[in-house]
């Protein structure tokens, strides 16, 4: 396949990249007196190379740049590189062991290898699977175990990859690969703001230092316990960033239940004789323990007896027991001293107590449903309020082959429901009822049994009240936290919480809930989060689903830890041994961007910058002076002017006029960015983020990308595959909303024809505008549609990219203003042709509102070939009028009437056959009257007043039903006589209204329909290919009854063949010839009418030559009527010097005896006529 013209785009691309980086395009200064816009972007992760999914929240970035630019503001958009945290440490270290432990290049084992290429064989054959069951890391590496792999993976040798075992030489490596892949894309980032996280960079590390010591000196950040995901192999809290799988799953809190099992001891256990013994059940339902009936087990799940603190013995699974260990709940915190393991066989039937039940004893029973990865492995049942407890024990209680098979007896099973909750319509019993309602027939009725506990679960909560115990006669949702608080005073039961979901840590461990020691962040503190939500009111989120985002976010999010002690970082100023979490210290950090290129040589701050400050001169003091509204001046060697300097820079640029980003980043770290940014400018709410654009996550070609699924493409390869400009305007065209977008590569090759296609057009016509007319500016109807048009679009444009809407801003600008511009020239090509200015007008257009997307493109047309000064990056968006909707809805009508006419045309020609009937041929017609109304009759416009009065825009069902609407019609007279004819009419309506908005319902159009097909009259004909055209009144019309339906936007056409010629005049054959070469047009014998005029022959020899009918035909004459056609012509002779043109308004008439004559002149008996 060849790829010259990707080839052609990606040259200029490398040259205008070039010509920006000298001419410092980007590069943003304080412009004091010109507004300011300040964009960004999350530093991306540097751990890898970029891809498709990052740029396409930078593409936003990009794209909001360019647009405000054009829209006359400062634009500063700068970039930076994230490495602080635990990811780059951790796979430093990984790739550090797997190279002690299996050489270098390590030869791994055989049968790892396997298990690593069975995982990616089974997303090639469920790529289904990966939507739900992969996380970020895995969909990157496809599954693979090793770290080594991985780099493979990334195009690293073996001769390179030890180097990365030093997490240093991560930051040295990817940071200029991501600067470079950026670059390609043509990114308009001030590249000289750039910098590394972590304490590499002592000036950054200066500025985190400041930023959390503002926040501990204004009571934000504590110490203390509190639960947390953790990382046991770590040895640390885990939160997002950190992990492998699990991103945004928290902690969750159940109540332990401790249900005693009582003697004799099954087998089993009866080395604990002696001592206390507890099956321990995790339960959201603390106050349901009341209703108790047994507890269930599942026969192959393996649990562990453990000591627990205070001497007990806990069975539970081993999973639950890590959670336990690492909750202080045995003797020693993070150690599970496993006594023995046992399965679920071993357990049933055992004799248990469980606390608050009205048994003295009850048993263990076997249930199909119990998990092992949820819970502690042990449910306790409660049928009578729980439909899934309620079908495992009357399968327990109704089949005895069941009990049989795991050995239970009758009497284990006596025991019914008990009531404990009354919830209104479903009585004291609620599982029962629910389960007879719906048909519960056995516990593998999964479908009716979710059903069931959706039903029992909120109505039981929400208007329960307690038929038991001391709060008998409460509310269930008031006593439900006083119960489970009594129990664990009591020691019957105990706070357990764990993971909601599985997470893994990018260590490779499945995680845990811990409660530890740690610096926490007091997100949720009452007023810091009612300032925070101040700040939420006046975010501009561009979509309602991102505010609701936030506010579900701001309900639930609270401390947050913010301490760790593996990773990168900075340390915590006060405590060292502690380094700031990742998601901590990347919340203020745009307003480092402000001030960086002053201090900072190069992106790890090892020279310094502009001011030549060094960095152990940035104490808090100054940092303060510089951020902080009233800070007084600090005691500083740093000159003042400087400081001034640094402090005009930050409060020019600052606050941040949008932030582009993941939606998945709401319930984290852009929560906590509003945060910090309210606690550390809580003086100053001018200093808050302004908004935010979030966005869906990329897929590819509709498939999530994976390397198991071989579709993932980096940046740099994106571009080599379709250009930069081929790839910016596929990412503009893959989605705005928040749902996952997709990058089409079809679309993205496409991109690349459609730019090529509009350099050699924009060349062409350029190049041809000296040939276009330059009169009559905007007289004819055809130019000013397409005025209009121009206006349309760059209001409609405007208002796209203004709202980040960049797809639908493509839509506008590109894809309906090429065919706007396609429509101007079928238009205009029935009449005098396009005017130079008003194309041009249209070219500079274009390329303008098209540079925010692809700026090298519209660059290059901007400089070569419409030869303008600057760069169109630099251009003002272009100055448009409001555009006139009545001519808008004109054209759109020309346009749709003259398709439904040739439609209609064609159906004349060709009517449908009819079965066993002879179909009589009809002759061509060559003339259509098409027929017109002004107004609709009386009755219709009685029922457009009643559809009007019945319309509901914001309803799903826009109109009442039709016999509603048919009830109130029949009470008008006008429409009473008209019933029949009524509903269709109403019908018609109701489509138009779906199609066309309220204007449907209007008694008049906007514009004079008469007018308007008959100043298109040669536009129709040409598209019909009709000789004639008759545009009449209705009221006009011969035959009322065939125009009875004809109704304003509805007119009727009628053919016929009529005779053309004037054959009662007297006339003469005479030869046309064409004296062009090489053209497929021949002599032609034409009948010429005594006072025909030119233009009449002209049409006359368009019917007869029907290849003709679109082109310009101009007729000459000869000077020597007899002696012209027999002259030869010399090599250098022009082909019409002996010729003279005859003007379209030219009179023909006969002379007896002399024959034709045009004025004084004769025409003989040849006629020249040449085509254009």
């Amino acid at each position: 396949m060849s790829t010259a013209k990707r080839d052609f785009l990606s040259a200029i691309e490398k040259r205008y990249q070039k010509l920006w980086e000298s001419e410092k395009i980007f590069e943003a200064h304080v412009k004091e007196g010109v507004p300011k816009y300040f964009v960004n972007i999350p530093y991306p992760y540097m751990n890898g190379r970029l891809h498709l999914g990052h740029c396409f929240t930078i593409s936003k970035g990009e794209f909001v740049s360019g647009y405000q630019r054009l829209k006359g503001r400062n634009v500063l958009f700068p970039f930076a590189y994230h490495c602080t945290g635990m990811p780059i440490k951790a796979c430093a270290d990984k790739l550090k062991y797997e190279m002690e432990t299996f050489g270098c290049p390590p030869k791994f084992r055989e049968s790892e290898l396997n298990e690593e290429k069975t995982v990616t064989a089974s997303f090639d054959k469920d790529p289904s699977a990966f939507d739900k069951k992969k996380s970020k890391l895995e969909a990157k590496t496809g599954g693979e175990k090793y770290q080594w792999n991985i780099m493979n993976g990334m195009g690293l040798s073996d001769k390179e990859i030890p180097l990365f075992s030093n997490s240093d030489k991560w930051l040295e490596y990817f940071p200029p690969h991501c600067m470079a892949d950026l670059k390609a894309m043509g990114l308009s980032a001030d590249w000289r703001r750039g910098f590394i996280t972590t304490d590499v960079n002592p000036y950054y590390d200066s500025f985190v230092r400041w930023h959390f010591t503002t926040l501990k000196s204004k009571n934000k950040i504590k110490f203390g316990k509190r639960y947390c995901i953790f990382s046991p192999k770590d040895n640390q809290p885990c939160m997002d960033h950190d992990r492998q799988k699990g991103e945004g799953v928290g902690p969750q809190e159940y109540t332990g239940i401790k249900i005693q099992v009582l003697t004799p001891f099954p087998k089993a256990l009866t080395q604990f004789e002696g001592r206390n013994v507890y099956l321990i059940a995790a339960t959201l339902r603390p106050e349901t323990m009341y209703g108790q009936t047994n507890c269930f087990v599942k026969d192959d799940i393996e649990y562990v007896s453990f000591e627990a603190t205070g001497g007990d013995i806990f069975i539970a699974t081993l999973r639950a027991a890590k959670n336990m260990a690492h909750q202080n709940l045995t003797p020693e915190f993070g150690k599970v001293n496993v006594l023995s393991k046992l399965t679920g066989w071993e357990l049933m039937g055992a004799a248990i107590k469980p606390p608050l039940t009205s048994f003295d004893k009850v048993y263990v029973l076997p249930m199909h449903g119990v998990k092992n990865d949820k819970g502690t492995g042990i449910v306790t049942s409660v049928p009578s309020d729980s439909p899934d407890d309620y079908a495992a024990l009357m399968d327990l209680k109704t089949k005895l082959q069941l009990r049989t098979m795991y050995g239970i007896k009758e009497y284990m099973v006596e025991f019914n429901p008990v009531p404990i909750i009354n919830v209104p319509g479903f009585g004291d019993l609620c599982a029962v009822t629910t389960c007879e309602e719906l048909k519960v027939n056995s516990q593998n009725d999964r479908d009716k049994l979710v059903l069931a506990k959706e039903k029992c679960y909120m109505k039981g909560f929400n208007e329960g009240k307690m038929l038991v115990g001391p709060y008998k006669g409460k509310n269930v949702k008031d006593v439900k936290p006083i119960i489970k608080e009594e129990m664990i005073a009591a020691n019957l039961a105990f706070k357990y919480q764990e993971p909601e979901k599985l997470v893994m840590s990018r260590s490779g461990e499945e995680c845990v809930v811990a409660l530890c020691d740690q610096w926490f962040l007091e997100y949720g503190e009452p007023s810091w989060k009612s300032t925070t939500a101040k700040c939420l009111e006046n975010l501009e989120t561009y979509y309602d689903d991102t505010r609701q985002h936030f506010e579900r976010t701001l309900d639930w999010l609270h401390e947050h830890a913010c301490s760790r002690s593996y990773g990168l970082g900075t340390r915590l100023p006060w405590d060292e041994q502690w380094l700031v979490e990742s998601l901590s210290d990347s919340t203020i950090y745009m307003a480092y961007y402000t001030v960086a290129h002053l201090l900072q040589g190069d992106i790890r701050g090892s020279l310094p910058g502009e001011l030549g400050i060094k960095p152990d001169q940035m104490t808090f003091d100054v940092w303060n002076y510089i951020f902080k509204k009233d800070a007084p001046v600090p005691k500083s060697d740093i000159p003042k002017e400087k400081l001034d300097q640094l402090k005009a820079e930050f409060r020019y640029w600052y606050p941040i006029d949008m932030r582009s980003s993941g939606k998945d980043l709401v319930p984290n770290h852009l929560t906590y960015w509003l945060y910090n940014h309210t606690a550390i400018w809580d003086d100053e709410p001018d200093r808050w983020p302004r908004s935010v654009r979030a966005n869906g996550h990329l897929l590819l070609n509709n498939e999530k990308m994976s390397k198991s699924l071989g579709n993932i493409i980096s940046l740099a390869q994106g571009v080599e595959m379709f250009s930069a400009d081929g790839m910016r305007l596929a990412l503009a065209d893959a989605g705005d909303v928040l749902e996952d977008a997709n990058f089409n590569t079809a679309q993205a090759n496409a991109g690349i024809l459609r730019l090529h296609t509009l350099v050699e057009w924009v060349t062409e016509t350029v190049e041809a505008l000296s040939t276009l007319r330059d009169d009559k500016y905007g007289e004819f109807f055809y130019d000013k549609i397409f005025i209009n048009d121009i206006n349309r679009a760059l209001a409609e444009t405007d208002k796209n990219f203004g709202g980040t809407m960049f797809r639908e801003g493509l839509k506008s600008g590109f894809f309906e203003f090429l065919s706007a511009r396609d429509r101007y020239r079928d238009l205009s090509s029935a009449g005098e042709g396009m005017h130079r200015d008003i194309i041009l007008k249209y070219i500079k257009a274009q390329v303008i509102i098209l540079s925010p997307i692809c700026p090298h493109t519209c660059d290059y047309l901007w400089r070569e070939v419409l030869k303008e000064n600057g760069s169109v990056l630099n251009a003002a968006w272009p100055v448009y009028d409001t555009p006139d909707v009545s001519l808008t809805k004109a054209a759109d009508h020309l346009m749709e009437c003259t398709h439904d006419f040739r439609i209609k045309l064609k159906n004349y020609v060709t009517p449908p056959k009819k079965k066993g009937k002879q179909i009589k041929p009809v002759e061509t017609p060559n003339h259509m009257t098409i027929v017109v109304a002004k107004n609709y009759p009386v009755w219709q416009e009685k029922t457009l007043d009643v559809l009007k009065a019945n319309y509901t825009p914001q309803a799903e069902e826009k109109f009442p039903s039709n016999p509603e609407l048919l009830k109130q019609l029949k009470d008008i007279d006008e429409v009473k006589v008209m019933m029949k004819k009524v509903m269709p009419f109403v019908s018609f309506v109701k489509t138009q209204v779906m199609e066309k908005g309220s204007s449907a319902l209007e008694s008049h159009l906007p514009f004079s329909e008469f007018d308007l097909f008959d100043s298109n009259t040669e536009y129709i004909l040409r598209k019909l290919d009709l000789d004639s055209l008759k545009v009449i009144e209705k009221d006009d019309f011969h035959d009322q009854k065939l125009v009875s339906d004809v109704c304003p936007g509805k007119p009727l056409c009628n053919f016929e063949k009529l005779e053309m010629d004037p054959i009662d005049k007297t006339s003469v054959e005479v030869t046309l010839t064409n004296i062009q070469p090489c053209t497929p047009f021949f002599k032609q014998q034409l009948r010429i009418y005594d006072t025909d005029t030119v233009n009449d022959v002209i049409l006359r020899l368009k019917r007869k030559e029907r290849k003709l009918k679109q082109r310009n035909v101009t007729l000459y004459r000869y000077m020597e009527p007899a002696k012209g056609p027999r002259q030869l012509l010399a090599y250098d002779q022009p082909i019409l010097w002996n010729k003279r043109k005859l003007e379209a308004s030219d009179k023909i008439e006969f002379v007896s005896g002399i024959g034709l004559k045009t004025g004084i002149h004769n025409l003989g008996e040849t006629i020249c006529y040449v085509v254009s």
